[in-house]
């Protein structure tokens, strides 16, 4: 979620990121919203957090894979609203 140029505030898909354990994906999104990176270019006046969808996949040595989703994870200073906004909300 960030906010508009112009006014206002929207929220935009954000670009996917990969990491080999849940600490560094937050660590890694941290990062990006306080630098900007995470927009994907959308080009916000300034980001305000983000919620995270977090797919995990596991692999097992005979190459099964098993892939479950993890509660939704917030990242940055968003409003009780805008957690509830940002939630009902799925790309």
């Amino acid at each position: 979620m960030g906010n508009l140029w112009g006014g206002g505030r929207a929220a935009y898909p954000a670009r996917e990121v990969e990491a080999e354990s849940f600490e560094n994906l937050i660590a890694q999104n941290q990062k990006m919203l306080k630098s900007g990176a995470l927009d994907s270019g959308m080009g916000f006046d300034g980001l305000r957090g983000a919620v995270l969808y977090i797919r995990k996949i596991e692999t097992k040595k005979d190459g099964f894979k098993r892939e479950s989703m993890l509660e939704p994870v917030y990242v940055g200073e968003l409003s009780d609203l805008e957690r509830v906004e940002l939630g009902s909300v799925y790309f």
